[in-house]
């Protein structure tokens, strides 16, 4: 409760207003931030009027400034250092995340229940989906952090063609590309709902391009 609050105040400070709700959840190396109802008067005109990639450019820009004030808390706070931030908003229904993965864990495991889902189905379909938008990951792993919520990580995603967009100066154009090429491909053509036996009420997707590395979260109603 105090790290979501805390979130949100910062989020607050930097963007002119704070979230509705800001959740956080935990599990080994990951802490992970649910938000809802963030979404500014100016952000709601520019999405009414179609323009939610000029949404992205602007608070990836304000979030890098949020990040780094959050990472010396949080690293202090949890005895750990961050690895890497990963971040990602759902405009039509006002929600976002903000997954940090710390170099080493700061939670004691949380081990599923009998009621949660087997992991390797959903790395299968995350990966299948993968061939479809890109190729296959070098690397797929799926993690536990709540009931309502698991993450997927892939490493090696990038093919050539996209390097070159990067290192030429596209790397906005192309996040903004792949992420709705692929959420196209997660939400008309997936089987996650059969696989998480639940509706999903969320998926959120991100890149860091000089890792060659995504973050998905699934969020489950």
């Amino acid at each position: 409760m105090d790290i979501s609050s805390l979130t949100s105040k910062l989020l607050r400070k930097n963007f002119g207003r704070g979230p509705e709700a800001c959740y956080a959840y935990a599990n080994e190396q990951f802490l992970v931030f649910y938000i809802r109802g963030f979404m500014s008067p100016l952000e709601s005109i520019l999405l009414e009027n179609g323009n939610p990639d000029n949404i992205d450019i602007s608070r990836n820009i304000v979030m890098k400034t949020v990040l780094n004030q959050l990472k010396g808390i949080i690293e202090l706070e949890f005895e750990q250092d961050v690895e890497c931030f990963y971040h990602d908003w759902n405009y039509p229904q006002n929600t976002g995340m903000i997954t940090v993965q710390f170099e080493g864990d700061i939670t004691k495991q949380v081990h599923q229940d009998n009621g949660s889902i087997d992991l390797k189905p959903l790395v299968d379909e995350v990966e299948r989906i993968s061939i479809l938008v890109q190729k296959k990951p070098e690397k797929t792993e799926a993690f536990f952090i709540s009931p309502k919520m698991y993450l997927v990580k892939r490493d090696g995603i990038l093919v050539q063609i996209e390097k070159q967009l990067i290192i030429k100066g596209y790397e906005q154009t192309l996040m903004v590309t792949k992420d709705e090429l692929e959420k196209s491909y997660l939400h008309r053509d997936s089987r996650f709902e059969e696989i998480f036996r639940n509706p999903v009420a969320d998926i959120f997707v991100d890149w860091d391009f000089s890792e060659d590395r995504s973050i998905m979260c699934f969020v489950l109603k």
